[in-house]
């Protein structure tokens, strides 16, 4: 069929379309949350919508400084298993939707998150732009879907707000692949591979243990009214001792 030929081997295809339909799935899911549905009353296209801003918004991002066309409009594959995704997200009961939000697909999205800085910064250096736009092409990859959703759900966006090192484990994954492909000589495979074990090993670390990126120097008062974040261990703590 001619829908196949639009695979093609030695390139990064197939893992952009994996963190792509991960992203959509994360962002139906989210759609459905009570910060993000409550007040918005999403119909069934607006959800999808937002499942494919959340998984090809970074990618178009990322082509679209690199003044290219975006790989999501040329390639049918994108928007197909994005909407798959987003209707899989859509159409899960909301209590197990966010069970497994917020256990097996928190590792997803740890996953999908390097590798979606990995290869921005890789379409970075193949373009010949300087390393620190490499590096804004890796923290732009992974964020951008997000900051659609929460724009367009009236939310204060991730990248800005308290989150587990949202941010930084992009800047982290996109510094360890320049360094390795700039500085070490390494080819693309391995500095990928090297700079996703990072930024995973990082994401998994700071979700499981609540490390947060660090807040400015605020008044007392206003110290006070802010709600503590439970770290994941914390959480599944809990869960196992109400079972018992």
């Amino acid at each position: 069929m001619e829908i196949f030929s639009y695979f093609h081997l030695g390139n990064f295809l197939i893992i952009d379309l994996i963190a792509a339909s991960t992203n959509a799935l994360n962002g139906a899911l989210l759609a459905r949350s009570p910060s993000h549905y409550r007040g918005n009353y999403w119909t069934v296209p607006g959800i999808l919508m937002l499942a494919i801003f959340g998984g090809i918004g970074g990618g178009v991002f990322r082509d679209v400084l690199l003044a290219r066309v975006p790989a999501a409009l040329v390639n049918p594959w994108y928007l197909f298993l994005c909407l798959i995704a987003g209707t899989l997200g859509m159409v899960a009961a909301y209590n197990r939707g966010q069970q497994f939000r917020e256990r097996t697909f928190q590792l997803m999205t740890s996953f999908s998150l390097p590798w979606y800085a990995a290869i921005g910064v890789h379409a970075g250096l193949e373009a010949q732009i300087p390393m620190l736009g490499a590096i804004l092409l890796g923290i732009v990859g992974p964020t951008a879907g997000r900051f659609l959703i929460d724009l367009t759900s009236r939310q204060p966006a991730k990248q800005f707000v308290r989150g587990e090192w949202f941010v930084g484990t992009a800047v982290l994954t996109s510094v360890v692949f320049l360094i390795c492909a700039q500085f070490l000589g390494l080819s693309v495979w391995p500095s990928t591979l090297i700079s996703v074990a990072f930024g995973f090993a990082f994401r998994v670390t700071a979700v499981w243990q609540g490390w947060e990126e660090p807040m400015p120097k605020m008044p007392p008062d206003l110290i006070e009214g802010l709600p503590e974040r439970e770290a994941f261990k914390e959480k599944r703590q809990e869960e196992q001792e109400g079972k018992q």
